[in-house]
């Protein structure tokens, strides 16, 4: 059986490899962010142990003892977490890298509590350079911009979303989802839009216009 001191050992270095990967998620204020991460590792690390002890303290009874039956389990029941961390805004979603990291994070949990460290440290390094150096390189050379979400209130009227929509057209906003609700008593409509925002985009040249628009209460983005 393993023993005390490298039980310890292997979920100290899971706890800080899931820990790296959950530090990225918190930067981007993702709902799984540090805790989550490293709790996940820990537990996924703690499920691989106790199924390779259990393998080895009952061989003699059990011959067909299998240490890979729990971690399976794992793998297949971490989908929970991952589901919990996506959102749905309008017709588009917010959080499947966010599930992706957690589902890996799991793995390289399982990976270390095996014993195999170059594997768990190796693959916490590429996750790591897939949220972070991916994600700069798409920004500087294949987007230019980024995905926020917008929120604007005002008083309805003819022709008031047309507007809206041929101002955000002309800043350059690409809109890949919208949901609309409305006060039908007070007039009042609210248009909620996830939209793709250029990274060089002049806020205050925004804001100025979109305050000439007639009926705007409030506009804001995320």
């Amino acid at each position: 059986m393993l023993s005390e001191s490298e039980i310890v050992f292997r979920l100290v270095c899971s706890a800080l490899l899931g820990g790296l990967v959950g530090f990225e998620r918190e930067m981007h204020s993702q709902p799984a962010g540090l805790r989550t991460h490293v709790i996940l590792a820990i537990g996924s690390t703690i499920a691989m142990v106790l199924s390779i002890n259990l393998a080895i303290k009952f061989h003699t009874v059990a011959t067909n003892g299998d240490p890979e039956r729990i971690a399976a389990q794992v793998i297949s029941g971490i989908g929970f977490l991952g589901a919990g961390a996506i959102f749905r805004y309008g017709s588009g979603v917010k959080g499947l890298t966010t599930a992706a990291s957690l589902w890996t994070t799991a793995i390289i949990g399982l990976a270390i509590g095996a014993g195999d460290l170059p594997l768990g440290i190796a693959a916490t390094g590429l996750v790591l350079f897939v949220l972070v150096g991916l994600d700069i390189f798409e920004k500087r050379f294949l987007q230019g911009s980024s995905t926020r979400i917008v929120y604007i209130k005002g008083h309805d009227r003819p022709w008031f979303i047309r507007e809206i929509k041929d101002l955000l057209t002309r800043f350059g906003i690409s809109i890949k989802s919208v949901s609309f609700s409305k006060d039908m008593q007070n007039n009042l409509i609210e248009i909620e839009s996830i939209s793709k925002i250029l990274l060089e985009q002049d806020m205050d040249k925004m804001i100025a216009e979109f305050s000439k628009i007639e009926g705007i209460t409030s506009f804001k983005i995320n």
